[in-house]
């Protein structure tokens, strides 16, 4: 039995300010349904990405901007950061946690610049949209055993 991960639901205040911020990011608009009730959800995928977001109203009761940790992986950290710079978003710095494992929760351990060596896994940025949520992309070009 295959378990696929296929959407994240993220709690936003402001849904066309929300649409608006991920359209910035260049990510695909899949779907938009509402209805006369209030309820609305949007979802979009990042480019390349099998999995995809879902925000709205009326779709989580969590706290708009709670959503912290959401990863995306790209190849090249560097190349990301000034793909997001130019497109207006503003993120962090690259950086690397001083264990060289996992990053720590929020901005404990960094260290500023990527893994040495640039080691596969081991470097990151992060952002927000504009409630909040958080995202951190993290820099693979060899993946462990097992994982495609």
């Amino acid at each position: 039995m295959d378990y696929k991960f296929e959407v994240a639901v993220i709690p936003v205040s402001d849904v066309d300010r929300a649409i608006h911020f991920y359209k910035t990011l260049g990510w695909r608009q899949d779907a938009e349904f509402a209805d006369d009730e209030g309820y609305r959800l949007t979802q979009f995928t990042p480019p390349g990405s099998p999995a995809s977001i879902i925000f709205g109203t009326g779709v989580t009761n969590a706290v708009p901007g709670s959503t912290e940790g959401l990863h995306l992986i790209v190849d090249d950290v560097v190349a990301a950061r000034e793909d997001l710079v130019g497109r207006g978003v503003e993120v962090s710095e690259i950086f690397h946690d001083k264990t060289g494992i996992f990053h720590h929760a929020g901005t404990d351990a960094r260290v500023d610049g990527p893994a040495p060596d640039r080691t596969s896994y081991g470097s990151y940025l992060s952002f927000s949209d504009p409630d909040g949520n958080g995202w951190v992309l993290q820099e693979v070009t060899t993946r462990l055993p097992g994982r495609v």
